[in-house]
């Protein structure tokens, strides 16, 4: 991820965001652990390669998405709170989600049955759909940007920044490679695009995480995403056994290569597994955060704080270890993994029949707590179970009186009145002196 001589560390950018610990590195940024020095809360900072921020355009485009996107309001959705330039670095302030990504959750356990699949697609699509309905458009839905905390939320991350980088003068291959097994016919043969192309991504999606592969493979990202041009994604239960029809029908329709045949938006693709749920009574969910990648995140944050830098006088110039990793966010590990080894015939309810649907379902692990009422809170909901060595570095928050100075204060006063009181003690006898003679 990140050298120990990464020169971003212990840095505060705009006089306000400390950047303490990284957690991720791909192609088009690196992701850190943050402090908010003015509020006193944990926060998530990513950070663009240096070779975009030489570039007007994707500035220009950079700043107006980051605007939209912080406007939006939806649990489903990894909260937008600042974005800014600070000489050299241009970067973005998010919510800290502490947890993982799907991409890892699918490395540690395979394959999901389909209610873990609706657990996961009914707050995506919200999301979606909420940014579908604000005239937005994702652009990159895929499982490295839907990431799970510790506390089973599920949030889409990287609202447009693939829009301002196909817009910058800079080419990013690893940026393709990412992206090109969740493309829609549309994005790789036209530059007509809308809330149907987020819908055959999610289509997609919901295919990879049934099956635990990929519709469509080629050698090169460029063959990859041609395929879809040519081929339909075939039905989940082709692959695996024991996927409901209604599932199978929502991935079909929602990966029609003409948008006409697709589902307007991600609400009316919500609305359609919603019905499926029903129609099957499928159980509720809680999806377990990734270990490992939650486990990391944990270590980022414990992690001591390096001294605050100031910002340099010339170019920070490009990373000493590069963005050199496939994938653009959590965890930003490499390429896609295809060699899955999905399991066998399952039912569509697995081993599930009389046990409990809540937390400990799908085998979460230890440590799951109930969500908080206000998923929207980001410092305290992250800060409750360790120590917070950082408590004492925030210049910026209002601290406790000092009751040195308060003493002194109340002596001066204190002081002020008895010298007052002598004045008028004194007057008083010198008049009644002059009374009596």
């Amino acid at each position: 991820m990140s050298s120990p001589e990464d020169p971003l560390l212990g840095r505060v950018l705009e006089r306000r965001y400390r950047i303490d610990a990284p957690i991720a590195r791909g192609g088009m940024s690196a992701v850190y652990v943050g402090t908010d020095l003015r509020l006193g809360r944990r926060v998530a900072v990513k950070v663009m390669d240096a070779r975009y921020v030489g570039d007007p355009q994707f500035l220009r485009r950079f700043e107006f998405e980051a605007r939209a996107v912080a406007g939006l309001s939806h649990p489903g959705l990894v909260a937008v709170y600042d974005q800014s330039i600070d000489g050299d670095i241009a970067f973005l302030v998010m919510e800290l989600v502490r947890g993982g990504s799907l991409r890892e959750l699918l490395r540690e356990r395979g394959p999901m049955p389909p209610h873990a699949v609706a657990a996961v697609g009914i707050p995506v699509l919200g999301g979606l759909g909420t940014a579908h309905r604000a005239g937005l458009v994702h652009r990159d839905v895929k499982p490295e940007n839907v990431l799970i905390s510790d506390t089973g939320d599920i949030k889409v991350a990287d609202f447009g920044l693939v829009r301002a980088v196909s817009e910058a003068g800079v080419t990013s291959a690893s940026v393709i490679l990412g992206t090109a097994a969740y493309l829609s016919p549309e994005q790789v043969s036209s530059t007509d695009i809308d809330a149907r192309s987020d819908v055959y991504s999610t289509g997609v999606l919901f295919y990879e995480l049934l099956t635990g592969r990929q519709p469509f493979h080629g050698a090169t990202p460029l063959a990859l995403a041609y395929q879809r041009l040519s081929y339909d994604v075939p039905a989940p239960s082709e692959i695996i056994a024991g996927v409901p029809p209604q599932i199978d029908d929502i991935v079909l329709r929602a990966t029609e290569r003409d948008p006409a045949h697709r589902f307007p938006d991600a609400f009316a693709m919500q609305h359609a597994l919603l019905d499926a749920v029903d129609d099957l009574v499928l159980p509720p969910f809680t999806v377990p955060a990734p270990r490992q990648a939650s486990a990391r995140v944990t270590s980022a944050i414990a992690r001591p704080v390096a001294p605050a830098r100031p910002a340099p006088t010339v170019g920070r110039g490009p990373s000493p270890d590069g963005y050199g990793q496939a994938d653009d966010e959590y965890p930003g590990d490499g390429p896609v993994d295809d060699d899955y080894d999905p399991r066998p015939d399952y039912d569509p309810r697995p081993d599930y029949e009389g046990r409990d649907p809540g937390p400990g379902a799908y085998d979460p692990g230890p440590g799951e707590v109930p969500a908080p009422p206000d998923r929207h809170l980001g410092g305290d909901r992250y800060d409750a179970d360790y120590d917070d060595p950082y408590d004492d570095d925030y210049p910026d928050v209002a601290q406790r009186p000092v009751h040195t100075g308060s003493t002194l204060v109340v002596i001066a006063w204190f002081v002020v009145v008895l010298l007052i009181a002598a004045l008028l003690g004194g007057g008083g006898w010198a008049l009644g002196i002059a009374l009596t003679t």
